[in-house]
Formats: C-alpha cells, structure tokens, sequence
C-alpha cells in the first residue's frame, strides 16, 4: 500500500549498451627488454594481489646490465670508504654516477628497487645471471596470459592483463539529441538477468560514432560477486535530471488492465476495502509510470494488484469502473 501525492518527475532515457572492462583499474606486463620466459607463476582467471610475482624472465641484455651494477657499485663502495681526501674530485664523482647509471639501467630493464638492492649488496658474479620477476602491479583477475614457457618475448609483447573489475564500465549508445540532456555523475542503472543494478554516468563522449551515428554515454557499475562480464549487452536507463515537472508515479506492477481494457488501480476508500479506478498513463519511466486521475494522498495497492482483482471478482464486484 502507498499514498500517492505529486513528486518530481525524473526523465530516463533508455539504450542499448555493452559491459567493458574499467580501463583506469586494467594494466598490461609487458618486457621493456627482449627475454626469455623461464616460469609462470599465474594462470587465466587467477586472482592476485599488488606486488605478487607473475613470471621470472632472462635476459642477455639484463645479465650485462646485473654484471655493470655489480662492478660499479663496488667500485663506488671502495671510493666512498677511502673518502674524498684520499681520491680525487673526480674519480669520486664518476664512481658515484656509475654506480647511479647502472641501477637506472636495472630499473628501467624491470628490475624492482628492492631487487637492484639485493644484487648491489651482493658480491657474487654469480647473481649476475640475467634473471628477473615480472609483479602485479594491482589487485585483480588475470584476463589475458598469451605466452608459454620458453618463448623468447620481443619488447613490448603482452604477457599479462590484469583487471580489477570490482567495478565495470557500460557504454550506452545515445542519439546525439538525447546525449546532450545528459551529465556527468547523473544516476543510471541497467538491466542484467531481469534485474536492474544501479550506476552512474562518468564520462559523455564528444565524437560520434562514424558507423552508428550515435554518442556513447559511459557509466561505471559495481560487479558484486562477478555477476557481470565483459561483452555482455544490456539495457541501459539514464537519468537526465532536467526536468522540473511534478505528477503521480506509481510502480507499473500496480496497474492492471480492466474487463474493457482501460488501466486501473486499486484504491483503498476503507480500511480493508477496496475499489478499481480507471487512470491514464503519461509516460513510461523504467519500473515505475506517470498517471492521471487519482487525487493526491490517495492510498493504492502497488504490491498484489492482482490479488486484490481475483478476489473482487470472486465476491461477484465488478472490477472496471467508469
């Protein structure tokens, strides 16, 4: 049961759109050097955290890097302990830049800082052997895992893609007109298994699209559970928040047709008791519609509308009304 009274009309719009990957919470590994794949330490579909080891590489080219860091780092020690009064301005100036330069190298080879401070602490030529770990760098699912054991990976070719999608985007397909009404932060939900699910718009495109001539509104939805998958179609109802009109709405489960076809809801006059009356229907708003022909504060069934029906009819009262 609920009492109606006049309420600000929030105009949808509705579209088709598709469920995508969050862009800003998705990140690719990639070797920044051409190297061997030595180990895999995830697979497709795992879930892993920030910082956690996906894959130990080898390279030649990071070898002769290790083996620099190793000879500059004790050169520079043995010069930072005899001290500036011991060796000259510049052999202590260009030990303390090589020893800089080759950690640089290391780093941007995809050594980790902690990784580069291992090996510089270490004696043994030995460490130099070209080997190093590829890590998550977010939490989340690996979505892609194109490689195998052994391969050798060019620069730049994908090992990883890893997403969180705690949160998944949904880009509707709007007619420019309609897109315009629309702004950023406006609610917005979609349907998905007969369900809708709450969102919000984060960003309105500004290019059509050559082939549909439509503008793509971008809404960014919660994925409990994994309920939602990348690829998915949906239905998309977006809020347009300008409109300044105030009517009845009801939930569209409270309507019923009548014996002579017109809409009609059920209104309790005494408590317990209730009779059918006819109204109009202004416009469909998701779930809920705009009517006319009730008086404010008048209470109506919304839940069991057409229980309420059967058991008029069954008592022999006639269920339309004009």
């Amino acid at each position: 049961m609920e009492e109606i009274t006049a309420e600000p009309i929030v105009v949808e719009i509705e579209a088709p759109g598709e469920i995508l990957l969050n862009s800003y919470a998705t990140h690719q590994l990639t070797p920044r050097i051409e190297a061997q794949v030595i180990e895999r330490h995830a697979r497709l579909g795992d879930k892993v955290n920030k910082g956690q080891l996906l894959v130990t590489l080898s390279s030649v080219t990071m070898s002769e890097a290790q083996g620099q860091l190793l000879v500059a780092e004790n050169e520079w020690q043995r010069v930072r302990k005899l001290g500036r009064e011991v060796v000259s301005a510049r052999r202590y100036q260009d030990a303390r830049i090589a020893a800089q330069q080759a950690r640089a190298s290391l780093s941007a080879y995809g050594m980790t800082q902690s990784q580069i401070d291992q090996l510089a602490s270490s004696d043994t030529i030995e460490n130099a052997n070209g080997r190093f770990g590829l890590f998550a760098p977010l939490s989340g699912t690996v979505i892609r895992d194109d490689f195998i054991t052994g391969q050798m990976a060019q620069v730049g070719s994908l090992l990883f893609e890893i997403s969180d999608e705690t949160t998944l985007w949904v880009e509707a397909k709007l007619a420019p007109g309609s897109a315009n009404s629309i702004q950023v932060g406006n609610p917005a939900q979609i349907m998905i298994d007969g369900n809708w699910m709450p969102g919000k718009v984060i960003q309105v495109h500004h290019t059509l699209d050559e082939t549909t001539r439509t503008l793509a509104v971008r809404l960014e939805v919660s994925n409990p559970n994994d309920r939602l998958h990348t690829g998915q179609f949906v239905t998309a109802r977006i809020q347009n928040g300008r409109s300044e009109e105030r009517g009845m709405v009801l939930p569209l489960n409270a309507l019923l047709r009548s014996a002579d076809g017109d809409w009609q809801v059920f209104v309790e006059h005494e408590p317990g008791e209730f009779e059918p009356k006819e109204v109009e229907i202004v416009r469909h708003m998701g779930g809920r519609v705009q009517i006319e022909g009730l008086e404010s504060g008048s209470r109506v069934v919304t839940q069991g509308a057409f229980f309420v029906q059967s058991e008029l009819a069954k008592s022999g009262f006639a269920v339309h009304n004009h």
